[in-house]
């Protein structure tokens, strides 16, 4: 019997660094979703696809699979490894409108399923503790204020050439909550049952030993 534990929160909360790191002290797959959603995006990105409904007749074409090499999560469009090229501020905010289609997460949902039900998995996502796992054995709603998520983004992107001001990343977090808070299907809200943890004020290194913490408390790993 597989083990689940899902991690929602807003964009730029650190849910995927925290979760990783969190997913390989228990020995746990990571299931990035979001990477699932930007890769998605970048196939439509790539084709000009707009509308929903040439989105929805595309989709067929794009044939999408994750890998795990040393725990570490591959995301594979049409054979290639895309895994860097869905990380650009583009493909993040078409992935936030990409995820509001229904014909996309539909076509998405069963892959993370399946995964779920043969795997040990930390799953983090907008909407995996309210509809794709539903039933997972514990729930995280992970979470930090947004000049603190612009702060970090921003610390993450300073090295880059094209890295955006903060003002900037603040502004795209800013659209990024309304569009995943108001979109019609699937939007972010934290579970009826899911335990908040807010990371404004906590390291890197902190917020992991609360996610483990929690584990350790609720399900004894």
């Amino acid at each position: 019997m597989s083990i689940n534990i899902a991690i929602d929160g807003p964009a730029g909360a650190g849910k995927s660094t925290i979760a990783r790191r969190a997913a390989a002290r228990l020995g746990f797959i990571y299931v990035d979703t979001g990477a699932l959603y930007r890769t998605v995006a970048l196939f439509c990105t790539r084709r000009g696809l707009k509308a929903e409904e040439e989105i929805g007749a595309a989709l067929p074409e794009a044939e999408i699979s994750l890998r795990f090499a040393d725990g570490v999560q591959h995301v594979i469009l049409n054979g290639e490894d895309v895994s860097e090229l869905i990380r650009t501020p583009e493909i993040s905010m078409a992935a936030s409108t990409i995820a509001a289609i229904g014909t996309v997460r539909a076509y998405l949902f069963d892959l993370q399923q399946q995964i779920a039900k043969t795997e040990n998995i930390l799953m983090d996502g907008r909407d995996i503790g309210t509809v794709v796992l539903p039933q997972a054995d514990l729930k995280i709603f992970l979470t930090a204020d947004a000049e603190e998520r612009a702060r970090r983004r921003h610390k993450e992107l300073a090295e880059k050439p094209d890295c955006p001001s903060y003002e900037a990343i603040l502004a795209d977090i800013i659209q990024r909550d309304e569009q995943d808070r108001t979109r019609a299907v699937a939007p972010l809200k934290q579970a009826e049952d899911a335990v908040l943890v807010d990371t404004t004020r906590l390291s890197l290194d902190e917020s992991v030993e609360a996610v483990l913490d929690l584990c350790k408390e609720r399900l004894g790993l």
